[in-house]
Formats: C-alpha cells, sequence, structure tokens
C-alpha cells in the first residue's frame, strides 16, 4: 500500500492508497512539539485500528509547509517504516511546468493539488484550498501552474478579530440566516462568513478574466465543507485533492 501525507499549518491528513483507491483516511492536529517516536505510535494506533501491519506499507510520499514537521515525520518514517519515501520539492518529477518568477517558492501542497486538479478535472482550472490560508491556484489548458494568490484564512481572520477587538467574543463559525445581524454574534458571523464568500467570488472572478473568461474551479482544505456550498463560482467540493495529487506524482515517479 501508499501512505500519502499531507503536512499542513494546521492538520496534517493521511490517507492509505491500494492501487489508484483510497481506503481510508485521517486527519490530524499539526503539533510541532511532537517527537518522531510519538508520530511512529500514532500511525502505528492508526495502522493497527484499519487491521494493517507497517509492513503492509512499501512506500510514503510526503508533502509539508512546516520545515519542522518535515524533519519529524521524515526521521520517523526512516526509523520505524521499511519502505521508499518520496518528498515532495525540487528535483521531482511532477509533469507539470511551473511558471513562477522563482519555482521553489511555491508550496509543495500547491504544485500537488494543481497536478490533481488537471489530471482529474482537465484545465483551465482555479483550485481554492480552504486551510490555515486560503490559497488560489491557476492551472492553464494544457496543463501548467500558473501562479495564483494568497489570502488569510477564515480561521485566522476569527481568530485576529477575537484577539484584537476587546469586547468582541469568540464565536462558531456557521451561516448565519441573513446577512443583517440583530445581534453581536450574528453581526459577526455575518462578516465572517459573507465575507469569505465575497471575498473568493471577487478573487475567482478576476482570476477567470486573466485566464480568458473560464475555467473549472474546485475547492479542497479542511474548510472547503463550511465555506464552499455558499459560492457561486466554485464547480467541485474535492476535499481529499491534496491527497489525489500526492499519489499521482508518486505514480510519475515509480
Amino acid at each position: 500500500m501508499l501512505m500519502a501525507i499531507d503536512v499542513g499549518n494546521t492538520n496534517i491528513v493521511i490517507g492509505l492508497y491500494k492501487g489508484k483507491e483510497l481506503q481510508c483516511h485521517w486527519r490530524l492536529a499539526s503539533d510541532r512539539q511532537k517527537t518522531a517516536d510519538e508520530y511512529g505510535l500514532i500511525l502505528r494506533q492508526l495502522t493497527n485500528y484499519q487491521g494493517l501491519g507497517l509492513e503492509a506499507i512499501k512506500a510514503v510520499v510526503m508533502a509539508s509547509v512546516v520545515p519542522t514537521l518535515t524533519q519529524t515525520l521524515t526521521m520517523m518514517l526512516k526509523d520505524q517504516f521499511n519502505c521508499q519515501l518520496l518528498v515532495i520539492g525540487p528535483g521531482v518529477k511532477t509533469g507539470m511546468p511551473i511558471r513562477f518568477d522563482n519555482p521553489r517558492e511555491v508550496g509543495a501542497d500547491r504544485i500537488v493539488n494543481g497536478v490533481a486538479v488537471y489530471e482529474l478535472y482537465g484545465g483551465p482550472a482555479i483550485v481554492v484550498d480552504f486551510g490555515t490560508a486560503t490559497t488560489f491556484d491557476a492551472i492553464s489548458a494544457s496543463g501548467e501552474y500558473l501562479g495564483g494568490a494568497i489570502a488569510p484564512g477564515i480561521g485566522i481572520a476569527t481568530d485576529a478579530l477575537f484577539a484584537r477587538a476587546a469586547k468582541l467574543p469568540r464565536v462558531e463559525l456557521i451561516r448565519p440566516p441573513r446577512v443583517i445581524g440583530k445581534n453581536t454574534v450574528a453581526c459577526m458571523q455575518a462578516g465572517i462568513m459573507y465575507g469569505f464568500i465575497g471575498q473568493v467570488e471577487g478573487i475567482v472572478s478576476r482570476m477567470k478574466a486573466e485566464m480568458g473568461g473560464r475555467a473549472v474551479v474546485v475547492a479542497t482544505g479542511g474548510l472547503a465543507g463550511l465555506i464552499a456550498p455558499e459560492v457561486s463560482c466554485i464547480d467541485k467540493v474535492d476535499p481529499l485533492l491534496t491527497l489525489e495529487g500526492l499519489r499521482i506524482v508518486y505514480e510519475r515517479n515509480s
């Protein structure tokens, strides 16, 4: 089996593939304080829960935007897994030309998402990844990574509002019934939710215009299920897009 690991600032998403089929997946908190041994114990428990031993995993592919966790997980995988390890980075064959001023600056997860969206949905395409940051990535009709945009994620913005405004409380991230709130909590929920909906629609609209007026728009990331259903310009929601991209890139390097 192939283990795919997507290491983000908020979550680590792990999937197990048998061939092209995703058998199971898990989402862990990205804890920079955990040791390699602790992560190894967690993975052993998760695989045992599925009735699998570590010996069933023949290869691991990983994309990470957290350097400290990259080191910790790489150490753990080398020590506890007797298998191939592919870490997405410069020199790894993705099959996607990167039209960026400095290709090394592009996060591994963004490239992997681009590979997956083009393989699964074609191009031109836009990936909106709702994570710690909200990222927008443009893929050309011929499968080139064109660039994109990065905005603060909904969680970051909400935490900043609570931290910097003395009289505003923390609120649950849910869609309020109307934009005109009748109390402080409803006002905050309206501003947060409809503000992000407008942000996504505005950025996607401008990106489409620069790309010739059309593109399939695919949403992914941990918060995609919260925001995407309210955004009119999103065509598909694929919360595990990054895992699929990792599988595809691994196959291209095998």
